[in-house]
């Protein structure tokens, strides 16, 4: 499922015009997302937890040279999913 396709089926469940299920979706990751660059977790119980994950630096390869290559530390999105979601996928 694409945005697109995502955005119609907001529509098509919530009973809003496709212009405001995009608007809704459009402003919800905005929020998410501002909230992860503050350095917030962003927890939606029973879905999932958003948070920022710090990943030391580490020595890497060229798979072509076989060169070491070193990575620096980084800050990286994670998401893990909480139980309701994981009872539902299985």
């Amino acid at each position: 499922m694409n945005k697109t396709e995502l955005i119609s089926r907001i529509a098509e469940v919530s009973g809003l015009t496709k212009k405001d299920s995009e608007l809704a979706l459009n402003s919800t990751l905005k929020a998410i997302q501002s909230s992860l660059v503050a350095g917030e977790k962003v927890v939606l119980t029973g879905f999932g937890t958003f948070e920022v994950r710090d990943r030391k630096a580490r020595v890497g390869h060229n798979p072509r040279t076989n060169e070491k290559i070193n990575i620096p530390a980084q800050k990286s999105p994670a998401f893990k999913a909480g139980k309701v979601l994981k009872d539902a996928v299985r």
